[in-house]
């Protein structure tokens, strides 16, 4: 069967036992570099990936996709509800408001945001009911000021259902200052835990509650809460819904209160990337260094096949065959047991706890109590093709070079 010389001889030379074993050594050992490269960046690109997407379903499905509001305290939301379901989009819509103030217990003070839900509507919008930890949603009752408060805000002041504690907002007046403080006391009805910052900073309240406390009109609220399919359309989606409301509506989404965090996340994986890249060129100046070595043995051949009329670049193609097998097969057993790990590393962290008995990771200090893995395969794809493209290009300069050896020179003293 008819096979390319370079080919064939680039695959002998790979296969066939060296005179001189530090050669062999050397690129065994960078097959296992690069393997190994392409093996931690899977692993740890996958294992920072399930961070971001257990963040992602924790805080934004705590707040609000998007928002829309006017200048004025809507009197009907569920007109601006309903306009806002045709967006094929849109998955559901509840009414919403958020105030900012101050918890007050026994003199400890925490500042908080207060968001006022409707219970009846707001499964379609947020994930706080399954994530009660004391009480129900439905306990947050109209006129009763009930409030549903974090489990981080509870242990802190040492709260359980049924304490009461005080909530203190700014109200503009005529007094000097311009800002007075009111205040209002609240009946704990529950506690919740999503895992995240929020048990810490949020509390919930009934929408009519809040719309007392705001001083609006009974059946106004502030804004209609929306949540969307795709969280990354939420800039365009909500600007087009309150376009399609008229003039005086406005749009607010995630990216202007959690987008700055999301950001960072995705800035701190691609430098861990990058970082992690440098296990791979390691690996690949391995490459050049066995090539340069093999070429230095392989003289005497290179000369011989010289003068039976190979071309340089039969020669070049000769060592660049060889420096890409090492690489394929050093790409191929790290991307495979990349994969596996990725996979598995959830299952296999979860049974060293029980093991060891000890917490790796502590809900107490990272919110979660479980090592996540999301395996993308897109990013398998990009680091197998970076790790192939930088061992090919690890083979230029040594193929060049074995294309430049002169007969006569090489075959001067043998």
């Amino acid at each position: 069967m008819f096979r390319p010389i370079a080919l064939f001889i680039g695959t002998r030379y790979t296969r066939a036992k060296r005179r001189n074993h530090y050669i062999s050594f050397i690129s065994l050992t960078s097959m296992i570099g690069l393997g190994l490269g392409v093996l931690a960046m899977i692993v740890v690109l996958s294992v920072m990936n399930g961070f971001q997407k257990e963040m992602s379903t924790r805080i934004l499905g705590m707040v609000p996709h998007a928002t829309l509001s006017a200048e004025q305290p809507l009197a009907d939301w569920n007109a601006v509800a309903e306009v806002a379901k045709r967006n094929p989009q849109v998955t559901g819509a509840a009414p919403f408001a958020e105030l900012e103030g101050m918890f007050s217990y026994r003199g400890i003070m925490q500042p908080i945001q207060i968001n006022g839900v409707d219970p009846a509507q707001e499964q379609q919008v947020s994930i706080i009911g399954q994530h009660m930890v004391q009480g129900r949603l439905d306990d947050l009752r109209p006129g009763e000021f009930g409030v549903i408060i974090g489990e981080v805000t509870a242990r802190r002041f040492r709260l359980n259902v049924g304490d009461k504690l005080t909530l203190i907002v700014p109200e503009v007046s005529s007094a000097a200052g311009g800002i007075t403080p009111r205040m209002q006391r609240l009946n704990v009805v529950g506690v919740f835990k999503v895992g995240a910052e929020l048990d810490g900073s949020l509390a919930l309240i009934s929408i009519a509650d809040a719309s007392s406390i705001q001083r609006f009109a009974p059946q106004q609220v502030q804004s209609v809460r929306v949540a969307l399919k795709d969280l990354y359309q939420a800039p365009q989606v909500s600007a087009a819904i309150a376009a399609s409301l008229g003039t005086g509506y406005k749009a607010n989404d995630w990216t202007h209160t959690q987008g700055s965090l999301f950001s960072a996340m995705k800035m701190e994986k691609t430098m861990i990337g990058l970082l992690l890249l440098l296990i791979i060129a390691v690996a690949a100046f391995n490459i050049i260094a066995t090539l340069v070595m093999v070429v230095a043995d392989k003289r005497s051949d290179i000369a011989i096949l010289r003068t039976l009329g190979a071309t340089p670049w039969q020669i070049m193609s000769t060592f660049m065959v060889q420096g890409t097998v090492i690489g394929s097969i050093g790409t191929l057993i790290g991307g495979v047991l990349g994969v596996v790990v990725a996979l598995n590393v959830s299952g296999w962290v979860a049974w060293l706890e029980r093991v060891s008995g000890t917490h790796i990771l502590s809900s107490d200090v990272y919110y979660i109590n479980n090592l996540p893995s999301d395996l993308q395969a897109g990013d398998v794809l990009l680091i197998c093709g970076a790790a192939l493209l930088m061992s090919f290009l690890a083979t230029l300069y040594p193929a060049w070079r074995a294309s430049r050896t002169q007969p006569a020179e090489a075959l001067r003293y043998d």
